[in-house]
């Protein structure tokens, strides 16, 4: 969102500058066009494509090599939004990799994402993002962002989800560290943002156990996609 700041002295205005206020979109409000269509009926409505971009997460990798798809967050969040909106026909498409990281997914991006004309895309990278770096990360996320907002899609990033291996009540860690990053990317191109990091932080800084969230040391089990799909809701509701 652009705004104008002028300056003015004595009564006369002496410059004006136009800045970006940067913030998270408010998720009540970013996919109002999206929740317009939901609504409609035969035949007044058409198909809205929700893309899932990033790694084994989204793909719905448990215990490799296992994937249980209507078990991760796409599939359980198509569930919920089908109560929400009995009218409507909702693809849910799955362009996450398992092992991929953000780097590779931002070269394909155009090829695989861009040309299935995606209502909302769903970027996920940052549990894969630890090798590249951030650097490198932030330049390969934001070359996506751009492009889909180019053309006037809805985008909503995610925060990596835990790995075990990380301690996750440790100031700073590189997960977190990712997590900052990618939410400074939403403000930054004011974009829907799902905090999966803080969600299972605050489990562990409640005294819950992240084991009861995981099915291996870097994938959520059920309860712990449910988690981020109750987050994704907020944009839907």
């Amino acid at each position: 969102m652009k705004k104008i700041l002028c300056f003015i002295a004595g009564g006369i205005l002496l410059s004006c500058f136009m800045f970006k206020n940067y913030k998270i979109a408010d998720p009540s409000t970013y996919l109002n066009d999206i929740k317009t269509e939901l609504k409609k009926e035969w035949p007044g409505n058409r198909t809205i494509n929700l893309v899932f971009h990033g790694h084994s997460v989204p793909s719905g990798y448990f215990k490799t090599p296992v994937v249980n798809t209507f078990g991760a967050y796409p599939y359980q969040l198509l569930k919920e939004l089908k109560a929400i909106y009995p009218y409507a026909v909702i693809n849910v498409i799955i362009t996450a990799i398992g092992g991929e990281n953000s780097i590779n997914g931002a070269k394909r991006f155009e090829s695989d994402v861009l040309t299935l004309k995606p209502d909302v895309i769903f970027i996920d990278y940052g549990l894969n993002d630890r090798r590249p770096g951030l650097d490198s990360a932030k330049t390969a996320w934001e070359s996506m962002i751009k492009k889909a907002l180019d053309k006037n899609i809805k985008v909503i990033l995610l925060t990596p989800s835990p790995d075990l291996g990380v301690n996750i009540l440790q100031p700073d860690n590189i997960l977190e560290k990712h997590a900052v990053q990618i939410k400074s990317l939403a403000e930054k191109y004011n974009t829907g943002f799902v905090d999966s990091y803080d969600l299972f932080r605050q489990v562990a800084a409640n005294g819950g156990k992240l084991e009861d969230y995981m099915s291996q040391g870097n994938h959520p089990n059920e309860k712990g996609h449910t988690l981020i799909v109750n987050e994704m809701l907020k944009y839907f509701r």
